[in-house]
């Protein structure tokens, strides 16, 4: 962030590893409770749907909880399972909550989905393990609301059948981002690299 008189917490739970941002020291906590009531909804609506957690195509739901649809619809959008959505719909969901508690500045970035409404730019990086340009280069945000996402097929522990170092997408939202980054990930592999490229372009 360009403006030091923020608030940052990261924050641990289950599998979402969060950093959050505010202007406000409450959105802090907005944000967490946020993640962690959405985080047991979905639970429950997967206990009850299992296919929800394994399918890797869409699967349609017009029921609560609100995380599920949202879930559901960016899978959609991307053509790939809901699971690759999570964390960024649950970032979205989060930034919705501080900003109706007040926030000028609600940023989550959860597993390398970065959900972010703010008055000022902000500054990511992008991270892509210990390759050569990973945390050497990045992006300054200047219009929200924005998500963007990354995938990897070489670093991170969610699935994918691609091989690329990194994937970045921009979207509307976090939860978009979050699938499409999966789905242009899934086509970069092969030896043909520059073909592959393309394809992932195009797809994006």
């Amino acid at each position: 962030m360009t403006n030091k008189n923020l608030f940052k917490w990261i924050f641990h739970h289950k599998k979402s590893n969060c950093t959050i941002i505010s202007d406000k020291e409450p959105g802090i906590e907005t944000a967490r409770t946020s993640i962690k009531s959405n985080l047991i909804l979905l639970e429950d609506y997967i206990k009850q749907h299992p296919r929800f957690l394994f399918s890797l195509e869409p699967v349609p739901t017009d029921e609560e909880p609100e995380v599920a649809c949202l879930m559901a619809g960016a899978s959609k959008k991307a053509d790939v399972g809901p699971m690759a959505a999570v964390a960024g719909v649950l970032a979205d969901l989060a930034v919705r909550e501080m900003v109706n508690a007040g926030c000028k500045v609600a940023v989550v970035e959860n597993g390398g989905e970065v959900a972010a409404i703010s008055n000022q730019p902000i500054d990511i990086a992008l991270v892509a393990g210990d390759e050569p340009l990973s945390r050497e280069m990045g992006f300054r945000l200047n219009e929200f609301p924005l998500g963007v996402a990354t995938s990897s097929g070489r670093f991170s522990h969610a699935f994918s059948f691609g091989d690329a170092d990194a994937v970045t997408i921009f979207a509307d939202n976090a939860g978009v981002a979050d699938a499409a980054a999966t789905a242009v990930a899934n086509l970069i592999t092969g030896d043909n690299i520059q073909n592959v490229i393309r394809q992932g372009i195009d797809r994006a």
